[in-house]
């Protein structure tokens, strides 16, 4: 393609891996380069997300700044950052920020993450999570939504939520610091497989919760507004390396692995890892019947808000490490019920569009 050479860059929710593979294969296949865009994918091991995903090594005073995939879109230092499904409402719903949107699902499939344990440790289903220690993100919604699987399955929904550095928080697992936590199937739960790692798994979906697509694709609506062609350029060049991805799990796996090398500071992603997550992932990334990329149904969306706001989850208060009790609460707070007033379900706006999909 003639012409400058627009820039985009992408903050992934996680290290490089298996729900990423279309962003890698588009990559390594030229698809971005043909598009006229420089991409540069953001793994959030990067040091800019220290006391965040990884710990902190600052001795100076005070906390560090919480940094996340879309609060660098909001600071417009990333173009385009994955996120949760509660992650997007919770962007649209919040005061004085943008109203990041979803703009692609990289799952067709709702039901690929899950809350696990050890086999071991004999919590075999939702409600034997009462009384447990759950390795938790810190997000707005999770340990809420955590809390209603537990209660649909006849628990109280009472438990300490503890919040190591993201990176950490399988390991915390692994190493029986913490009784639960949620994870992809298609990475941690291969992972666990490849370790001979036995794990009870509770899927989200199978407790009450019509969860949305995630992991989903967001943006700042105004950066779309004024640079649309570029976004387009974008995501038709992402929906055809997730198509690539899809119909050869190997070759996709094998790129994951040498370019998070070349992309993402030497970071080592295991090859068995990457396949068997490839080879999980290969009929979950389109749609059966249509075989398109991204694409997001209205009723998902619909469904999944009105069920926060059924569940009374859909409030205005916002999780702190300082929490004020006005607008800001505690984790513990929330799921305690204080959390701030009630957001009227009309007052919710379109959280996701499927208006720069192309293909």
């Amino acid at each position: 393609m003639s012409g400058a050479t627009s820039r985009v860059v992408v903050a992934l929710d996680w290290t490089p891996n298996g729900n990423h593979s279309g962003f890698y294969v588009a990559k390594d296949a030229g698809l971005y380069t043909d598009a006229g865009l420089d991409v540069a994918l953001l793994s959030p091991h990067d040091k800019s997300y220290q006391g965040t995903y990884t710990a902190s090594d600052d001795a100076s005073e005070g906390a560090p700044k919480y940094v996340t995939p879309c609060s660098k879109v909001a600071a417009g230092e990333a173009h385009f950052a994955i996120n949760s499904p509660e992650g997007v409402v919770g962007w649209n719903v919040a005061h004085g920020r943008p109203k990041l949107k979803a703009v692609a699902a990289l799952l067709q499939d709702r039901n690929t993450s899950a809350i696990v344990t050890l086999k071991s440790s004999g919590r075999a289903r939702p409600k034997d999570l009462d009384g447990c220690r759950y390795a938790s993100y810190a997000a707005r919604f999770e340990g809420r939504i955590v809390q209603k699987m537990i209660q649909a399955d006849g628990g109280t929904g009472d438990y300490i939520e503890d919040t190591p550095p993201m990176l950490g928080i399988w390991n915390t697992l692994l190493e029986g610091t913490a009784d639960a936590t949620w994870v992809f199937q298609q990475w941690e739960g291969v992972e666990a497989k490849l370790k001979g790692v036995e794990l009870n798994v509770f899927p989200v979906c199978d407790y009450g919760m019509p969860y949305a697509y995630a992991p989903c694709l967001c943006a700042d609506p105004a950066w779309l507004e004024a640079n649309s062609e570029v976004a387009k350029r974008f995501l038709a060049a992402t929906a055809e390396g997730y198509k690539r991805a899809a119909a050869d799990p190997a070759a996709a796996a094998d790129t994951l692995v040498r370019l998070a090398k070349t992309e993402n500071d030497g970071h080592v992603v295991d090859p068995a890892l990457a396949l068997g997550s490839a080879e999980y992932l290969a009929d979950k990334f389109l749609d059966k019947d249509t075989r398109v990329w991204g694409r997001m149904d209205d009723g998902v969306w619909t469904d999944y808000v009105k069920w926060l706001w059924e569940t009374g989850l859909l409030t205005d208060g916002m999780q702190s490490r300082h929490p004020d009790g006005g607008r800001s609460f505690s984790l513990d707070d929330l799921r305690a019920g204080k959390a701030g007033e009630r957001i009227a379900l009309e007052s919710v706006p379109q959280v996701y569009t499927n208006e720069y999909l192309t293909v």
